[in-house]
């Protein structure tokens, strides 16, 4: 990877019962993450986040899994 490539992943959520709307505003408030949905089903929330490093994305995620509320995580990196 290049410098200038940027690290795309998914980051999917599951979420305590009835906590999903405000969850998805608190992620949304990050700045990396550029898109963020409820979702139905095994799953409660999906995001797709940007960033420039591994690292950067290492530290997405910690503050994504800080979130009250946030019961299990599962990132998905994909290529550019």
């Amino acid at each position: 990877m290049t410098s200038e490539e940027k690290v795309l992943a998914y980051v999917i959520l599951v979420v305590g019962v009835g906590q999903e709307y405000r969850i998805l505003e608190e992620v949304k408030k990050l700045s990396e993450v550029k898109d963020a949905h409820v979702v139905y089903g095994e799953y409660d929330i999906i995001a797709r986040v940007e960033v420039d490093s591994i690292k950067k994305l290492e530290n997405v995620i910690k503050s994504i899994r800080s979130i009250k509320g946030v019961l299990r995580s599962i990132t998905l990196i994909s290529s550019t």
